[in-house]
């Protein structure tokens, strides 16, 4: 049979409370006391009745991760911080996907059987407008954004600053002389914030240096995937005056680019320099290794998790944003470096 708290209290010599303060993980327990109760614990197998929990604290101990694509590199090794940072606090992650759908971020925001089973949603929207989020105002699920969307100052944020981050790859080109700077990624005809930002710190670093940035040097993609990339690059290189360097608002489709340039007959960065976002781990292996924008996932992950429970121990805490920091990573994509594996 299996052990239950009044086993473990009673190998311990201590009371139930007791037991159930250290299995929650209650900070104001002595360290003497807790490891009376740990040792038990271990000696007996002893295992939480998660539905026994849930009903003496109201909680579940399980949070949710909604991202638009799981399969892309990025949102893997997002969540894999996510769950890491998550069970460092004694909390489980369960994850779901909108596939960029705007009527799944409405359910998943909505659905009102969520709250039987998470404490609280750690949220990467893509396509969600404000006006959605102001559907979640009636509800007292926990909700921390992550990336993309504009923070005004309703919900707890964790960010990455993209326009910084573009404007950062453009210069970098800049700086090694690159004058015909095209990039991928625009989508005029959609509200979303990442492909805008970072079209902002494109043109704003092209600007400073005294450049007039080219409409027909700015393609869009519909996805941020190698195809796109691509496709873009192949339209680019197809041009009287090609340019000499793209900057891409993702590794995937810098990836894309990449393979383009070399169908082409050309070389990277010799005929064509590219730079992406994001520092996904096949840019280090890929040949040339991509030169990027790496984004602090473990920070993000970090930081979410630190929101998200202090969210769920006082609903009324003023919400925050946390803006993620990031590093520029020269590879041989740009300057022909070799590449730094470690990163």
């Amino acid at each position: 049979m299996a052990a239950t708290l009044r086993d473990v209290a009673l190998r311990a010599k201590v009371s139930v409370r007791t037991v159930s303060n250290v299995v929650s993980g209650y900070e104001h327990v002595s360290a003497q006391m807790r490891a009376r109760v740990e040792r038990a614990i271990e000696e007996l197998d002893y295992r939480p009745n998660p539905v026994a929990r849930t009903l003496r604290t109201g909680r579940t101990g399980v949070l949710a991760l909604v991202v638009p694509e799981i399969d892309v590199p990025y949102f893997a090794e997002l969540a894999r911080e996510v769950i890491t940072a998550a069970a460092d606090v004694g909390y489980r992650v369960m994850i779901d996907q909108t596939g960029h759908d705007h009527d799944r971020e409405r359910e998943l925001l909505t659905g009102g059987d969520r709250g039987m089973l998470f404490d609280g949603v750690l949220f990467s929207p893509l396509v969600t407008r404000a006006e959605l989020l102001a559907m979640q105002e009636s509800r007292s699920m926990p909700l921390v954004l992550l990336g993309e969307h504009e923070f005004d100052g309703r919900y707890d944020h964790v960010a990455i600053d993209n326009v910084q981050a573009a404007h950062d790859a453009t210069a970098h080109l800049l700086a090694i002389g690159r004058t015909r700077i095209a990039a991928i990624g625009a989508q005029p005809q959609e509200d979303y914030a990442t492909p805008q930002q970072r079209t902002a710190g494109y043109e704003r670093a092209l600007r400073a240096a005294g450049m007039t940035p080219a409409e027909d040097y700015l393609r869009p993609a519909v996805h941020y995937s190698r195809a796109d990339g691509y496709q873009a690059t192949r339209e680019l290189l197809e041009r009287a005056e090609r340019p000499d360097a793209i900057v891409c608002y993702s590794d995937l489709l810098a990836m894309g680019a990449l393979r383009a340039i070399y169908d082409a007959g050309l070389r990277a960065p010799e005929d064509v320099a590219v730079i992406g976002v994001d520092d996904i781990e096949e840019g280090r292996y890929s040949r040339p290794s991509l030169s990027t924008v790496s984004l602090d996932t473990p920070f993000i992950a970090r930081e979410a998790i630190a929101r998200i429970t202090a969210r769920i121990a006082d609903p009324e805490t003023p919400a925050v944003q946390v803006t993620a920091p990031h590093t520029l990573v020269v590879r041989e994509s740009t300057e022909g470096r070799s590449p730094d594996l470690g990163r």
